[in-house]
């Protein structure tokens, strides 16, 4: 016979958070241990959303401050500051997002206001 389509599976509980939030059970193909990586995420995100804060706010008063017979002009400058300021939001989404996946695995209710 064919193979099952998964969305004739039955659902197991997930003990770790993912894209769906659910897991069906193992097919055998996949590591038993296998961990999420959302530990690394986080460490990586609250490293480099300052990184990349400090480095757009630094490029920016340099292009600021650049004249024109500077080495770098304004224009690269102007680019590169956009550049760490759109790295900057992306990092600050994968920390938000992480960090809601982890509070939804361990239980807590969102903070509100």
């Amino acid at each position: 016979m064919g193979k099952t389509p998964d969305r004739d599976r039955e659902p197991v509980g997930r003990a770790r958070s993912g894209m769906i939030g659910r897991r069906f059970p193992r097919t055998g193909t996949e590591p038993v241990t296998a961990q999420s990586s959302l530990g690394l995420r986080l460490l990586l995100a609250g490293i480099f959303v300052p990184v990349f804060i400090a480095a757009a706010i630094l490029f920016g008063v340099g292009a600021a401050n650049s004249d024109p017979g500077d080495s770098l002009g304004q224009g690269p400058l102007i680019v590169i500051a956009v550049a760490c300021g759109i790295l900057a939001l992306l990092a600050v989404t994968d920390l938000v997002v992480v960090l809601r996946r982890l509070r939804r695995e361990r239980g807590t209710p969102p903070a509100t206001r």
